[in-house]
């Protein structure tokens, strides 16, 4: 599943680097998102992905291809597909176009109506125009974490396997 929301910001635009994203999103915001991925995994059998991205490559952008092509690429290169029970997903946010991409693996997505991911996107929009990425970010991983313990609680009979990294991806 792939939702498209974009946000649009008041303030000045950032430019896109990496710098511009540790400027919306710097190393502490980086580090408590990274133990609220860790935190939200307690809950559930599933995995989430963060990433933020300031600008698309130039490969993308000479095409003209949309954010969530990237979203979906980044979506395999970063192995999200690769869980055990088809349950991982990536919230993508790309600064420059202001858009947010939200992935679900097939296992997960087929117990979401896209109503949910709409509420999800939505409700991420106004903290992200006022400039608030990590606030946005927490409202999608409460959100997702709801859902993933709801339909993949955590299996009392075996450990826990962390199968992807909980840190965000950040793209310059």
């Amino acid at each position: 599943m792939v939702f498209r929301q974009l946000f649009s910001r008041q303030a000045t635009p950032v430019q896109a680097s990496l710098s511009a994203v540790s400027q919306v999103l710097p190393a502490d915001a980086q580090q408590r998102l990274s133990a609220r991925v860790t935190d939200s995994e307690r809950l559930h059998c599933g995995e989430i992905r963060l990433c933020v991205e300031a600008a698309m490559p130039p490969s993308y952008v000479e095409r003209q291809a949309p954010a969530r092509e990237r979203a979906l690429s980044l979506f395999g290169k970063l192995r999200v597909w690769d869980t055990e029970h088809n349950n991982g997903v990536l919230i993508y946010l790309l600064l420059q176009d202001h858009a947010i991409e939200i992935i679900a693996d097939r296992g997960f997505n087929r117990h979401v109506p896209q109503a949910e991911w709409t509420r999800i996107t939505q409700r991420m929009c106004e903290p992200l125009r006022q400039g608030k990425y990590e606030q946005a970010l927490g409202i999608a991983l409460n959100d997702v974490t709801t859902l993933l313990a709801t339909h993949f609680p955590p299996n009392p009979h075996r450990p826990r396997l962390n199968e992807l990294p909980d840190a965000p991806v950040i793209l310059g």
